[in-house]
């Protein structure tokens, strides 16, 4: 009689197969506009705004963004990427802006003060914006250091794209993630919405209703649905070697531990 104990190992490298990270860290807006002297451009400065679905804070120090020409690779040079400093940290159910440090004479100065800046020129068509964990310089698509991609979105005509990229962008409209940030199907053309313009949000901007996180009570409930069941497994297997809110034992990186922690939750959450 075949048992858990049995099963436990095939499904488990079943579900690795199929899983993809799931992570709270995600970017949440792109605009490459900024760049334009055209009146019709909606901002005067080219923004990257990101956003913390979760219940945890997320120290930044070290993580980057980075940007890649529609074919080109992810930090072809020093100024494609921005490293966050010491002490960065990205509040739960909060969004962060970085945008570009000089603005151009076309469109209007951002409505909110950036958190940080960059000295990133994006395309305002075609091109691809990542979030890592730490320096990818000069790599091509695929060839990220293992475990450092947290996040990825390509528009117009990019590689590199999670699923199918989002549409081709202008200098008045920009690619927005849908349910406030919270989407998150890990397919860029679902998740995205292009947004003629875009609304950039700071870290002072009210977090969207729909963001609670999930029960402190519960925390392998890794999909916030009431249970720990297999879809949160295949999260934490996703997320295997990396680090955020399938680190269930907060050691920096997801492993072993939290794989026991999880199983040891199976089942509905408490109160649910």
């Amino acid at each position: 009689m075949m048992t858990f104990r049995t099963v436990l190992p095939a499904a488990v490298l079943l579900l690795a197969s199929h899983a993809s990270a799931a992570e709270a860290l995600r970017i949440s807006q792109v605009y490459g506009g900024g760049g334009s002297t055209s009146s019709t451009a909606a901002y005067n400065r080219d923004y990257v705004e990101i956003f913390n679905s979760g219940s945890e804070p997320i120290s930044l120090a070290g993580y980057t963004i980075e940007y890649g020409s529609a074919a080109g690779n992810w930090g072809s040079s020093s100024t494609t990427i921005f490293t966050f400093p010491k002490g960065a940290v990205i509040q739960p159910c909060k969004y962060m802006l970085v945008a570009s440090t000089t603005a151009s004479t076309g469109g209007a100065a951002l409505p909110v003060e950036p958190d940080y800046t960059f000295s990133i020129a994006m395309s305002a068509t075609s091109g691809k914006v990542a979030i890592f964990r730490q320096v990818n310089t000069n790599l091509a698509c695929g060839s990220e250091i293992k475990g450092s991609l947290v996040d990825k979105v390509a528009y117009g005509t990019a590689n590199c794209a999670e699923g199918t990229a989002v549409g081709a962008l202008t200098s008045a409209s920009g690619a927005v993630r849908n349910n406030d940030g919270l989407a998150d199907t890990d397919v860029n053309l679902d998740d995205f919405a292009i947004t003629t313009p875009p609304i950039p949000r700071n870290s002072a901007s009210p977090s969207p209703a729909a963001c609670g996180g999930k029960p402190p009570a519960c925390p392998a409930d890794l999909d916030s649905d009431g249970q720990v069941g297999a879809s949160d497994l295949a999260i934490l297997l996703g997320a295997w070697g990396g680090s955020g809110s399938a680190d269930l034992d907060a050691s920096g990186t997801v492993g072993a531990s939290d794989l026991s922690i999880l199983l040891g939750a199976w089942g509905a959450c408490p109160g649910a």
